[in-house]
């Protein structure tokens, strides 16, 4: 049962969940000015956990061919015949009913848009056979997570939420653009499309510099917007720097240090500018 379990969290990479996670409790914190109820923070970590789960499970059941072929994911549980394909559709059925669930309790206008939120979700992993652009829908799709946080304290949109969604889309695209780098080839010579394969590497990485400066002007913005104090903005800066840190790693278009600036240094982002925010409510 143990490596049943093992093999399932490392099917959907359940700890790439610290990307999304901290910006949906940081909606709903600046949503409710520093308050949640504690049962509406059980509600979202369901929500949550029920979506990223079925997204990446579906992608890896939409990609298993694709998978099968590439020597970097060639050995996932899917293309192995590690885990049936019968048991990870099973794990999708589970995870949206968890996800429907929680969203009905949470409101009712987070339970009317939780359909747009799976069909985001599906798409994604269509996206790459057709544009390079699908960095920026991945990072979309994880930018729902401040907008429904936001929703589950103040079922609304403002132009608060809809800033920090922009945050995260940018960072989000930024790294997975690096990430893309490591299937340069793979991507050219199976009609895949990424921004590094269109575009080569020293240029998709210049873009996520880029992008990566929008995102803390971004978050910069965001704090003018809810009047937020000063640990905000020290997160902000280390956040900045992490970034520059990430880059770094990849200078000279390196890829030898691609797993500690994509995972590492990405997940120390976003709880660190989720710690930024709950701590300037306690000042």
């Amino acid at each position: 049962m143990l490596n049943k379990v093992k093999i399932i969290m490392e099917l959907v990479k359940f700890e790439h969940t610290i990307f999304a996670l901290p910006f949906a409790f940081a909606g709903a914190l600046i949503a409710g000015h520093g308050s949640i109820a504690f049962t509406k923070i059980l509600w979202i970590l369901l929500a949550m956990v029920g979506a990223r789960t079925a997204a990446m499970a579906l992608n890896r059941v939409i990609d298993e061919k694709i998978d099968a072929e590439n020597p970097r994911t060639k050995e996932r549980a899917l293309p192995k015949k590690i885990i049936s394909k019968l048991a990870v559709w099973l794990l999708i059925f589970v995870s949206l009913a968890i996800f429907f669930l929680a969203a009905y309790n949470i409101n009712i206008s987070c339970f009317y848009l939780s359909p747009i939120a799976v069909l985001l979700l599906t798409f994604y992993s269509y996206t790459k056979r057709f544009t390079s652009l699908s960095h920026f829908y991945l990072g979309m799709t994880l930018a729902a997570a401040p907008v429904g946080g936001y929703m589950a304290v103040v079922p609304e949109f403002t132009l608060l939420q809809l800033t920090l969604a922009g945050c995260v889309m940018f960072w989000v695209a930024g790294f997975d653009i690096i990430y893309a780098c490591q299937d340069i080839e793979f991507d050219k010579n199976n009609n895949l499309f990424s921004i590094p394969a269109v575009r080569g590497m020293a240029a998709a990485l210049n873009i996520s510099r880029i992008l990566h400066f929008f995102t803390i002007a971004g978050f910069l913005f965001a704090g003018f917007l809810f009047a937020a104090e000063y640990p905000y903005y020290i997160a902000i800066a280390i956040s900045a720097c992490l970034l520059i840190y990430e880059h770094s790693l990849l200078k000279g278009g390196s890829l030898d240090k691609v797993d500690i600036a994509f995972f590492n240094v990405n997940g120390y982002v976003s709880i660190i500018i989720f710690a930024g925010i709950l701590i300037n409510y306690f000042v």
